[in-house]
């Protein structure tokens, strides 16, 4: 674990998170201790959407003058985060059809800011602006753009379909469990843990098979791919949960493989036996196979 000061970087990132997520108090002082279904009209109204466009833009200015170069773009990237959350908070106490994407909008805002915020606090020296995960790849992007754009044709063809149910919730439970493990995947390694594969072993870099690496030897990975298809499931969007599902396994089939020769060659036959008594905690994922 990292020393009990948190860095700058991550003080500002917390500032900045909940400084966004201050955009919640607009639709609060317009209508107080009222029925909350006037919250997405007043959303969606001119004089909302103005009032927190000036929000957002007063606060971006006052960010430029307090932080400047580097600490910038870790305030501006915290800011943003706490504002989608800010505005999913709002969704999703609105009586809405959105409500379930409001959901979606707190998951996802959350991810990437506490996938930073956690690394600032176990690992700090492998922190950058590449720790937000924003930036994760193209691939990841368009995903991203997929679910959004499904979500939005399938409301205006199949309203029903939006509805939030029973299978909404199911998929927010994935959420808040796959989050949940990869966080604590996270925290129990500590600063053994890198967004990056790591190909040589540092003089800090030891074996970590307790806490939730006991039931699983990828615990972080198990997490994300319960936390992505989670996301689809909650949005009821059919096509990008099996997408989801089918991407995500590929791809950590691969990553699995690709770490585990890693794993193999700093720790040796301390790794082979770890592996052969803990499982991936992946369906239908083995890693990389040893001959005996």
């Amino acid at each position: 674990m990292a020393g009990s000061k948190l860095v700058l970087e991550g003080r500002i990132s917390i500032l900045s998170f909940f400084s966004g997520l201050g955009v919640i108090i607009i639709p609060l002082l317009v209508k107080f201790c009222s029925h909350i279904d006037w919250i997405f009209v007043y959303l969606t109204d001119v004089n909302g959407r103005i009032a927190i466009a000036i929000y957002i833009t007063a606060l971006n200015g006052l960010l430029l003058i307090l932080y400047k170069g580097p600490l910038y773009k870790v305030a501006v990237r915290g800011c943003f985060l706490g504002f989608v959350f800010g505005c999913g908070l709002i969704l999703s106490f609105a009586e809405t059809t959105w409500t379930q994407f409001g959901w979606y909008m707190c998951s996802l805002s959350f991810f990437h800011y506490s996938e930073y915020l956690v690394t600032a606090i176990i690992n700090p020296r492998s922190l950058s602006l590449d720790s937000f995960l924003l930036n994760h790849s193209v691939e990841y992007t368009v995903a991203a753009v997929s679910s959004w754009m499904e979500f939005t044709v399938e409301k205006m063809l199949i309203p029903d379909l939006k509805q939030p149910n029973w299978i909404c919730f199911v998929g927010l439970v994935m959420v808040l469990c796959g989050e949940g493990l990869r966080k604590s995947a996270m925290l129990t390694a500590g600063s053994n843990f890198n967004h990056i594969v790591q190909n040589e072993k540092s003089q800090s870099h030891v074996l970590v098979t307790s806490g939730v690496y006991s039931f699983f030897r990828h615990p972080s990975y198990v997490g994300w791919f319960y936390w992505s298809t989670g996301t689809q499931i909650m949005l009821c969007n059919p096509v990008c949960t099996v997408a989801y599902s089918l991407a995500s396994w590929r791809f950590f089939r691969e990553r699995v493989e690709e770490e585990e020769l890693s794993l193999i060659h700093f720790f040796g036959e301390d790794y082979i036996e770890y592996k052969k008594k803990v499982p991936t905690g992946l369906p239908f994922i083995s890693g990389i196979r040893v001959n005996s």
